[in-house]
This record gives C-alpha cells, structure tokens and sequence, in this order.
C-alpha cells in the first residue's frame, strides 16, 4: 500500500466503524485482562458468555486465591483450552496481589511477564485499559494487514512493526480495533465479501483476485 493510501484506509474503517472498540465485555482493568486470557483461540462471543458469571462471583485478583485450579477449570470449562487458562489465571492473580497491590500493571513489560500474557494480550490491555497507543496483531489484523498491502511480514511481531511504522501513532488503536470488526464482517478469511467492500480501490488482494479474473475472461 502507498503511503498516500493510508488516509484513505483510515477513512474508510472510520467510515465503517467510527465507535470500534475492544467488544470484550468488562468493567475496569482486572476484568479486561481476564478476558484477554480466555479469549485466546476462542470467539469473543464465548468469552462474553462466560465472564459476566465469573466476574460477579470473583470480581477482583484475592478473589481467585480462594480456587482451586479445578474449581475456576469448571467456571471457565466451555472456553477453550480451560485448563491452562486456569492454571494461568491463578498464577496471574497471585502477582497482583503480591506484586502490584491488586491493580494491574499500566506498563508493558510487566504485562507480558505474567504467565498467559503474550504480545497481543498486553497491547490490548494497554490501549484499552490504560488509553497508551498500540497495535494488537490477531488472526484478523494479520489477515487484513496482508490482504490491503501494508506488509509482507512473514510473523505477528514484523507485521506490528510495519503496522506501526506505517499508521500514525494516534490511530494504532483504533485501527486495530477497526481492521479486526471489519475482518470478522467483511474480509474473513474465506469468501470475504470483496463485493461490498469500499477498500477495492486500495485493497492489494483485491486488485491482485480483478486481475486474474480479467485474464480468465
């Protein structure tokens, strides 16, 4: 993608999603983080049908010191991976409440040293919770990121590079927000509905799939 083209992406998803947002369901921090975990490898749909039961049973990190792994593997047991989630989560909890006085971490490196924080957890909680500029690079981001031309990373970690070089910094969150609603409605991951996607003009895949359609014709 050309770097004149990128107002005219932004443009677009604001146009498409002018309120995008994080749509896991929570009510500060500690909760978002939560959610964060379980949503890995799992729809956020899922997670928003488990959580608001957990939440309003342990609503804060010393609530969970009280489980046994078993006990919160049944609370959590239709989100995927449940069991190491759990492990996960109650190792998280116990460093919050030990480490950082029950409130979680506005820094990045602290975020991803707790256990089942990676990358993409911690640029969540971080732009979402705390409102610090950052890109979060799931399925969907990656998928859109390729599709439109604005890298050709080969992992998650260079394709934020490039997203972050790319898109001005007061738009990384809301960009990534953006490209993640419009790769759940419009560009999955098979069939995307390139018919009614305003992007075509911008869109490397789409003018790569026009041109093979036209040499078939």
């Amino acid at each position: 993608m050309k770097k004149i083209e990128i107002p005219i992406l932004l443009q677009h998803l604001e146009n498409l999603y002018p309120d995008a947002d994080c749509e896991l369901v929570h009510r500060n921090p500690f909760e978002l983080l939560i959610a964060v975990i379980l949503s890995a490898q799992c729809t956020d749909k899922l997670v928003n049908e488990v959580t608001p039961g957990l939440f309003a049973k342990y609503p804060k990190p010393e609530d969970y010191l009280e489980l046994t792994q078993e006990k919160l593997e049944n609370e959590i047991r239709r989100i995927g991976l449940f069991r190491s989630k759990a492990k996960h989560i109650l190792e998280t909890c116990r460093i919050l409440v030990e480490k950082y006085g029950r409130e979680v971490p506005n820094d990045y490196d602290a975020l991803v040293a707790l256990p089942g924080v990676g990358r993409k957890t911690a640029n969540v909680v971080i732009s979402t919770a705390f409102g610090v500029p950052a890109i979060a690079v799931d399925t969907h981001v990656d998928r859109l990121s390729h599709r439109l031309g604005l890298t050709k990373a080969t992992n998650v970690l260079d394709t934020e590079k490039d997203l972050m070089r790319k898109l001005p910094k007061e738009k990384w969150t809301f960009a990534h927000h953006a490209l993640i609603l419009h790769g759940r409605r419009v560009c999955s991951a098979r069939s995307p509905k390139c018919h009614i996607c305003p992007m075509q003009e911008i869109c490397a895949f789409y003018k790569k799939e026009n041109k093979k359609l036209l040499k078939k014709g």
